[in-house]
């Protein structure tokens, strides 16, 4: 085990000499993407023109594989793969790292192309449906993992092919995460192997906070006094400057909260802009709830009727709808009053704040409990495209991608020396020179959720907030009745495509507040669900709900 562990800390030095030679000899030419809910971007692997000895290298390393493993990697291949969000700008060299790490070990190239997040809903199905290049593609219980897999979008996954071409995996996962990921019997993803432990949250400026006199506010209706503050004293931030996607339905949503454990989404969609049937996570009993049930009714309706207040307070931006830029990506810019955001993604944001002498004050997302929702291994995964051409290599890429050290630490962190530095604690740090604000490849930004966050590292950027945050999530997070439940919304997809606009046209304006009356607007939005066959789908809701409390017992 040690001297394949220095083996691939060699591989890796290697790597990172060959990435800056590289750098110095060529010219880069990244392209800046507007936001993160742009059209799909596409970084390339970076073929570059080896030596006659360099080439010799590569084929020995191959052979040698092939002969470890008993896999035939004689065939260079290369693999594409599809995730989301959009790709950093110091992407290309972190690809041209990896893909030398890549051919080395598995005679293999990789492509990474991204889903802008306000494209997904309407992207991620069509290039699956398209059947054009691409091997694998992030999905998740909250990403359309079961809807595609009943498409017969991905390859279905056996113990077989785990086994053979995903042995480092296969030894770290659970057995239950593959019963999770069953759909009809089947798996058709690779479930990561340590589901996320993160709160949602929501990140205040001290300064501002002491001049409002608010003082540890735990819930986000404490806020007025705070926004009211940013509106008088500081003309060019907006207190609610929410995003397209996943801002529009987050301070919503951390209102109805205070009211029951929300999942912050319907049950049978799993859209956080969309609207359904619902469950209260901490009920036992599981109950399907419609919008007119109580308590959801009665918890819409509150946050609804805060939002409004807000609104026509101009305490929101009046059209969050056009906005792709995240409310946690121009906080510190001092554009943004408040940024949402999780206990994982906000630690870039957090880190440039301190950088620019901003200090901030962490408030997570909470039930009445005082508790938030564990996350299943579904919430990360990744599938193999049913019309991969090269299924088993992409398998073996996954495997070190998502379980190799040397690996991990390149395709979450980027190069080290230029995106990152270790300590001599083993903490994470940034270059000499390097800014948070002007890393090219900030930590999980890239889309690579789903790798082994075991060895993820403590950064030296936490804030003492931060960490006292860190240190109680695990206290906070709750097993909930229906941890790993996916709802298979095959029997009522019309239904569920009809509730989709009904949430654009009626319910994201409730939602942000942008309505004349809320009673009125309420009723609407039930009558419209109504005729869009609602009660039809909790129907087929309470039957999957229901069988699947009754298998855990």
């Amino acid at each position: 085990m040690q001297r394949n562990r220095k083996r691939m800390w060699l591989m890796l030095a290697l790597s990172v000499m060959l990435t800056f030679t590289l750098a110095a000899c060529g010219s880069s030419k990244d392209k800046e993407t507007e936001s993160s809910g742009s059209t799909t971007d596409t970084t390339k692997a970076t073929d570059t023109d080896s030596k006659t000895d360099a080439a010799k290298t590569d084929k020995d390393s191959s052979t040698a594989a092939a002969t470890d493993t008993g896999i035939d990697h004689s065939k260079e291949v290369k693999l594409v793969g599809y995730l989301l969000g959009e790709a950093p700008k110091g992407m290309p060299e972190v690809m041209a790292a990896l893909n030398e790490k890549l051919k080395k070990d598995i005679n293999a190239t990789l492509e990474i192309n991204y889903i802008g997040w306000g494209d997904i809903a309407s992207k991620y199905p069509l290039i699956l449906a398209a059947g054009e290049d691409v091997d694998f593609v992030f999905t998740a219980d909250w990403n359309f993992y079961v809807q595609e897999a009943n498409k017969g979008s991905f390859k279905e996954i056996t113990t077989d092919l785990l086994q053979k071409y995903m042995p480092k995996y296969y030894e770290k996962q659970d057995a239950s995460a593959y019963k999770a990921a069953q759909v009809q019997g089947k798996q058709y993803m690779i479930p990561t192997t340590t589901p996320d432990r993160k709160v949602n949250v929501i990140v205040l400026r001290k300064d501002i906070m002491d001049k409002a006199g608010l003082t540890n506010p735990t819930k986000i209706s404490e806020l007025e006094p705070y926004f009211a503050e940013i509106k008088k004293d500081y003309p060019n931030m907006t207190p609610l400057n929410l995003d397209s996607q996943y801002d529009l339905p987050a301070p919503f949503g951390a209102l109805v909260s205070e009211k029951f454990a929300y999942a912050g989404a319907p049950g049978d969609s799993g859209d956080p802009s969309g609207v359904g049937n619902y469950m209260d996570l901490e009920d036992p009993s599981g109950k399907v709830l419609s919008i007119t049930d109580e308590p959801v009714q009665g918890a819409f309706k509150y946050a609804a009727g805060i939002m409004k207040q807000w609104f026509d307070a101009g305490y929101v931006n009046k059209n969050p709808y056009s906005n792709k830029v995240r409310s946690k990506d121009n906080f510190c810019e001092s554009k943004a009053g408040v940024a949402f955001g999780n206990s994982i993604d906000i630690q870039a944001t957090l880190a440039s704040c301190k950088e620019k002498g901003i200090d901030t004050y962490i408030m997570p997302v909470l039930s009445p409990s005082g508790h938030a929702p564990a996350n299943s291994w579904l919430n990360n995964g990744v599938a193999i495209a049913a019309g991969s051409k090269n299924p088993e290599r992409a398998l073996e890429a996954l495997d070190l991608l998502m379980q190799d050290e040397s690996y991990v630490m390149t395709d979450y962190y980027g190069i080290e020396g230029k995106n990152y530095v270790l300590t001599s604690d083993g903490k994470l740090g940034l270059p000499d020179g390097v800014a948070a604000a002007d890393n090219t490849y900030p930590p999980d930004a890239a889309g690579f959720w789903f790798v082994n966050k075991d060895f993820l590292k403590p950064s030296v950027s936490w804030t003492d907030s931060y960490i006292d945050l860190n240190n109680k999530v695990k206290d906070y997070l709750i097993q909930i009745p229906y941890l790993g439940f996916s709802f298979n919304s095959d029997k009522v997809k019309t239904e569920i495509a009809n509730l989709k606009n009904v949430s654009t046209q009626y319910f994201l304006p409730f939602a942000i507040g942008s309505v004349k009356d809320v009673n009125a607007s309420f009723d609407t939005l039930v009558s419209k669900m109504q005729a869009a066959g609602v009660d039809k789908v909790k129907t087929e809701l309470e039957t999957q709900a229901s069988a699947f409390l009754a298998a855990k017992g």
